[in-house]
């Protein structure tokens, strides 16, 4: 029987179990059922005995056959792990349907096996496969304003119709899809000495898109000058020379002859311009391009007639992101005074996309929040809600590595996890959601070390059409336009130092305080609409004109619930809830504090 061929130019590829050991295998050049290159699982592989759930049935059928048919065999014991779960191995070649297929005999469950199979230096078995499907039209900026100190776009580009990346050390090309295992082969070998390890696998990825990702008819732009142009890719990828080897690869173009200032062009547009490469993926805003060259997907359908001259479906126009404007009803609700004040916040949240409330407790500050961002967000959806506390963390906030356990193999492995931020960020910017804005409220944003907890994040709050490298994923991440972050602060709380002035400068501070209004009538107004007594409107407003310090004035929350108004109530919660603060204030100060804000006293003094 003839031996299988291997798929030329693919090396070995591994998989290590959870509690050691390994299976190896080779691509094949043989096509399997499902259009996917075989897979040959290597004789010695060790493979899981146990079928977890989820694994389907033609997969459980095949590990049946092969174990009743000899080649799987229990494999021996290891005495230094007498608890290890129970391994067959492999002892003849067994070619598989797909390098899924062969992934999923040897975990046990279903896997991918593009990403489960690995090379000795760690590179995906994708890599070495030729591109899939991708959607019908990309769009792409391309970099050309700068390279080697020469303005490609204004002195090539634009003028011959054409766009270019640098690839001086590249040998000739003899694919025209190369994969990118073959690309990394070359730049390893052509640029050794000449570039560092992070150029080489930038250069390998941008090689890839230009070369294989890119087709005729996507949508590519590239900044010159301070400005954007947009045209459409027309030619497939030719290798030729140039001086310096400064633009040898190239695509023609058929450049739109209107060009965009950057300063006027829309921010998701702007965030996108800003990553920092010199091939990038703009599919994400390839609405927002079409928009401003005026043109629609030529694959969209035409008109009903048969002579092709009615145009081209129009895209739904885009939405723009906006806060519903402040009611009567919701001013009325929420017992403010002016409707002018809501007004402010609004534009506040507009102007600057964060803001925090500050004041004393008491004062509303996080149920104000709440309500806010329910009401210009549409709902509760839209909004996420964390607490900051001194051991809170980056990895806690935004992404770090945590202990997660595999539902299928019941393994424990630390794996890359989305924090509140970047969950509700990859949310406001999903597709159809950019016109709708989401809220965080971060409450006691005072209590964490901020620069801990925010990292390179800090820029973004003040940078919003800029984007950052991630320190863990790597991505390239920006802040969607449509996210707010409303803060609340605790001023009496003084075990945590203020927030520094470098967090001032991102966030826009609005005053809760009882002395002043919304706050400083709140209870009064609730009262009225409650139809109760004025007095412990009153008693508070006496109680808060004896308190020196404005940080520790009390807030109306304390006397705006029902228990309050019951049997005793506002006894009871004057000296278990209002007093103690007080105390805590007057602290070693010999000051007695019931004689000074007791309830008698104050009653005495106000009748």
């Amino acid at each position: 029987m003839s031996q299988p061929e291997i798929l030329p130019g693919t090396p070995e590829f591994r998989i290590k179990l959870p509690e050691g050991g390994e299976a190896r295998g080779h691509l094949l050049a043989e096509f399997g059922g499902n259009g996917t290159h075989k897979f040959l699982l290597g004789k010695g592989s060790l493979v899981v005995a146990e079928v977890w759930p989820g694994l389907g049935d033609h997969a459980r059928r095949n590990r049946a056959e092969l174990r009743a048919g000899g080649s799987l065999v229990d494999a021996p014991a290891d005495p230094s792990l007498p608890q290890a779960e129970r391994r067959w191995v492999v002892i003849q070649d067994i070619e598989c349907n797909s390098s899924s297929a062969a992934a999923a005999l040897v975990y046990g469950y279903d896997a991918s096996g593009p990403e489960s199979w690995r090379t000795a230096e760690g590179h995906p078995l994708a890599d070495y496969l030729s591109t899939g499907w991708r959607a019908p039209r990309k769009a792409w900026l391309v970099r050309g304003s700068n390279v080697s100190g020469y303005n490609l776009v204004r002195q090539l580009w634009l003028t011959e119709g054409l766009v270019s990346l640098a690839a001086p050390h590249l040998p000739p090309l003899e694919e025209t899809d190369p994969t990118k295992s073959a690309l990394r082969r070359f730049v390893e070998d052509g640029y050794e000495g000449a570039a560092s390890y992070s150029q080489k696998r930038g250069l390998v990825d941008e090689l890839h898109a230009f070369l294989t990702q890119m087709r005729i008819g996507d949508t590519v732009a590239t900044i010159g000058d301070g400005r954007l142009h947009i045209g459409r890719i027309t030619g497939d990828a030719v290798q030729t020379s140039s001086p310096g080897g400064l633009s040898n690869l190239r695509r023609t173009v058929a450049w739109t002859p209107r060009s965009h200032a950057y300063e006027e062009l829309p921010e998701e547009v702007q965030q996108k311009l800003s990553v920092q490469h010199d091939v990038v993926d703009l599919t994400g805003v390839l609405d927002a391009l079409d928009a401003l060259t005026g043109q629609v997907d030529p694959a969209a359908p035409t008109g009903t007639g048969d002579t092709g001259e009615h145009p081209a479906a129009e895209r739904p126009a885009q939405r723009e992101l906006a806060l519903p404007d402040i009611t009567a009803e919701l001013t009325a609700d929420l017992l403010v005074h002016d409707r002018a004040w809501l007004d402010e916040m609004r534009e506040l949240l507009l102007d600057e996309r964060q803001l925090v409330l500050y004041g004393p407790p008491g004062t509303g500050k996080t149920y104000l929040a709440m309500r806010l961002a329910e009401y210009f967000g549409g709902g509760p959806e839209q909004v996420k809600i964390v607490q900051f506390h001194p051991s809170y963390a980056y990895e806690d906030f935004f992404e770090g590595f945590r202990p997660v356990e595999d539902p299928e193999t019941r393994e424990v492995a630390f794996r890359l996890t989305a924090g509140p931020l970047r969950e509700l960020a990859d949310l406001a910017s999903r597709e159809g959601n950019r016109h709708v804005p989401h809220f965080l409220i971060i409450d006691e944003i005072n209590r964490a070390n901020l620069a801990k907890v925010f990292g390179e994040l800090y820029f973004l709050l003040e940078y919003r059409t800029r984007s950052v490298r991630l320190t863990y994923s790597g991505d390239d991440f920006a802040l969607p336009p449509n996210l707010f972050v409303i803060g609340t602060m605790n001023t009496a709380d003084r075990s945590i130092a203020l927030v520094d002035a470098a967090m001032r400068r991102r966030f826009a501070f609005v005053e809760l305080s009882p002395r002043t209004e919304p706050t400083a009538g709140l209870l009064a107004r609730w009262l009225e609409r409650e139809g109760r007594d004025m007095e412990p409107a009153r008693l508070l407003d006496a109680l808060n004109a004896l308190v020196d310090d404005a940080d520790f004035a009390i807030g109306p929350s304390y006397l705006m619930k029902p228990g309050v108004y019951r049997d005793g109530g506002l006894e009871r919660t004057w000296r278990t809830k209002i007093l103690p603060l007080l105390e805590e204030h007057h602290y070693g100060e010999g000051l007695d504090v019931a004689a000074r804000y007791g309830l008698d006293s104050l009653r005495e003094r106000h009748p």
